[in-house]
């Protein structure tokens, strides 16, 4: 096989497994005396969990302050965390949540230590300074399977309203020093948000493994991961302790792949859609993922049919299908089919549910060319992602079926 030239940016050490939630005290004593911990609203700290750390956190002679998250963090929120703390110098920051939780926390870690705002460092939006760390050592505990935020160098950010943007607090410092994913968890997330976040993590997965930026070792942690999902993703939503298992090592192989590779177009679309909706993130993922793929599928087999992505393609719908001997062709109806098929079964909203109308589409495109887009198999025509949008309204709003 020819080999070109590819890199592997910095990971966490990464401790995986049901029940390695106990090890957390004895993680971060080893990087220091005062720990600032962000969860979210309350299910962690309700459970016994919450209990049990902060006994063992005594029991290691660690301080603890605690700041709660409860909505996608917005920069203002950023600074008042690390402007509360600041003077009390904590030493690591724990970030023990969903997504929201994990970069709010990763962008505090970077912040606590500096003299500088968010905004002197977000991407897009932001003053435009370099940002040189050093970060506060940040340890990453998922309590959701869905963004890889634990394996990923950026804090996404939102300002949501009708000038609003995501966007990245991003720099290799972020990583966490260490992602401890106990899929035990899991056990207390509601099935619909692991629904939908389940859908982002595949989706992550499925626009690495197509990407432009992809390689061979990408490609083998995302085809690993896409198995997992697929063996897993329906037996967790049923409450199966082996399928948490399995999404809970998709999400982390996604968040590993995606900070190699970047996206795809239906995250260069999340983030308008994130910014100016108040959307879940995941909702996004899912409600677009089938139609994304079809439109670049169809887009592909128009202009690129040489590309490496369809043959890509082709082999997840085998993939999905359990079906190796498919024709190739078989395979890219089978895929869509699929997907189509699991955003009936998971009643995934469409994209009115969240005020959204056809009117709105020209402003989501306009704000679509982000990073994430620049790594689609390949470029998206503006009328492209217009048809992709209207797909997800319902006739009322304007929309029509693929």
């Amino acid at each position: 096989m020819d080999l070109e030239p590819f890199a592997i940016a910095r990971l966490p050490q990464i401790l995986f497994g049901a029940g390695r939630i106990a090890e957390l005290p004895a993680q971060a004593a080893r990087f220091g005396r005062r720990a600032l911990i962000l969860t979210g609203g309350a299910s962690f700290c309700q459970s016994s969990h919450w209990a049990r750390l902060t006994e063992g956190l005594a029991a290691h002679g660690i301080e603890w302050r605690h700041e709660r998250i409860e909505d996608e963090p917005s920069p203002a929120l950023a600074d008042a965390v690390t402007a509360r703390h600041r003077a009390w110098r904590p030493e690591l920051v724990l970030g023990i949540g969903g997504g929201s939780v994990l970069d709010a926390a990763k962008a505090v870690a970077g912040l606590l230590p500096v003299q500088t705002s968010v905004l002197d460092h977000l991407e897009g939006v932001g003053r435009g300074l370099p940002y040189r760390g050093p970060a506060l050592p940040f340890i990453a505990v998922p309590t959701t399977a869905g963004t890889g935020s634990e394996a990923t160098k950026n804090a996404v950010l939102s300002e949501r309203g009708p000038e609003g943007y995501k966007k990245s607090f991003r720099h290799d410092e972020l990583v966490a020093r260490v992602a401890l994913i106990d899929p035990e968890l899991l056990a207390d997330c509601p099935a619909q948000l692991m629904a939908a976040q389940g859908m982002d993590a595949f989706t992550q997965l499925l626009e690495s493994y197509v990407s432009l930026r992809s390689n061979p070792m990408t490609d083998a942690l995302a085809w690993s991961g896409m198995q997992a999902f697929r063996d897993g993703f329906f037996q967790a939503l049923a409450g199966d302790a082996a399928g948490r298992a399995r999404i809970a090592y998709g999400s982390l192989q996604s968040g590993i792949c995606l900070a190699q590779t970047g996206l795809g177009s239906v995250h260069g679309l999340a983030s308008p859609l994130g910014a100016f909706f108040p959307i879940p993130h995941g909702v996004v993922c899912g409600t677009l993922l089938a139609e994304a793929t079809a439109i670049n599928i169809a887009a592909l087999s128009a202009r690129a049919p040489h590309s490496p992505a369809l043959g890509k393609y082709a082999a997840i719908g085998k993939l999905l299908a359990a079906d190796p001997h498919l024709q190739p062709e078989v395979a890219l109806g089978r895929l869509v089919e699929t997907l189509r098929d699991w955003t009936a079964r998971l009643e995934l909203p469409r994209l009115d549910a969240y005020g959204m109308g056809a009117a709105d589409i020209p402003k989501v495109v306009a704000n679509s060319r982000g990073s994430s887009m620049q790594t689609n198999p390949l470029v998206l025509e503006d009328q492209e992602l217009a048809e992709l949008l209207q797909r997800r309204l319902s006739p009322a709003a304007g929309g029509r079926d693929g």
